[in-house]
């Protein structure tokens, strides 16, 4: 029997990326999971990857749009059971400095990290509370605690995201419901390897253990959030960095 053994997942932004390592990681711990995002094909190959219908579901959400997560929530209830656990993964970068960022550009951002993390935790919980017990976790970056240059709105949205879970915590834990989020470091996937290379030499230099982390080790700890391993733990943030930036 695994972790999750029975559980009802949501992960939203799961088509690629971390998104799908928690995906895997949440089946393999016997989870059944709804794979939301906003690529279409990705969805349909990550449904496939799932080992299909019997393990995973895709539901295109835009996470910006509170109704789309509702009906998300109904979706995954629909098709696999009461939902046990959701974690707020989806996210975009548009970086630039401040003196070159476009307000859109602050505003997507922001509207899809911190507004669905929102979304999502709430239509979660709301769904959570009526079953008695849940997890939620929603994915923050250690830019929202030091906030990095060129990203005044993604470390914005991501440091609202730890106010937002601390909160939601304490209004839901009464319910048997937590909330919890995680804040990865420098995690190899594509996007980061298409840096430049002085810009990833910087990073790595700020990294005690000396190496970018795995996107399943990012995975494992969210598993750990969502699985009863954690059962007393709710409006933490948990650091996966490397030591970076401690």
């Amino acid at each position: 029997m695994g972790l999750l053994a029975g559980k009802v997942a949501v992960v939203t932004g799961a088509a690629q990326g971390i998104g799908l390592e928690i995906a895997h990681t949440f089946v393999r711990a016997g989870a059944e999971v709804v794979v939301a995002d906003i690529d279409d094909e990705a969805g349909a190959r990550a449904v496939a990857e799932l080992g299909g219908a019997d393990n995973a579901a895709y539901v295109h959400c835009d996470v910006r749009d509170g109704a789309a997560v509702s009906d998300l929530v109904n979706t995954a209830e629909d098709t696999f059971g009461p939902l046990g656990v959701f974690v707020n993964n989806a996210g975009m970068t548009r970086d630039a400095t401040m003196r070159r960022m476009r307000e859109e550009d602050f505003d997507d951002v922001v509207a899809v990290h911190l507004k669905g993390a929102w979304n999502g935790t709430r239509a979660a919980a709301n769904r959570m509370r009526e079953h008695g017990a849940g997890a939620i976790v929603n994915i923050s970056s250690l830019s929202g605690k030091v906030g990095l240059v060129g990203q005044t709105n993604y470390s914005a949205a991501k440091a609202g995201i730890v106010g937002l879970t601390k909160a939601a915590a304490k209004e839901v834990a009464f319910k048997n419901v937590r909330v919890n989020a995680v804040q990865p470091g420098l995690i190899q996937t594509a996007m980061t390897e298409a840096m430049p290379e002085r810009i990833w030499e910087q990073k790595m230099a700020e990294i005690p253990l000396g190496r970018a982390g795995r996107p399943s080790e990012v995975a494992s700890v969210v598993l750990f959030l969502a699985s009863d391993l954690s059962s007393y733990m709710t409006g933490t943030v948990l650091e996966v960095t490397g030591g970076r930036l401690m």
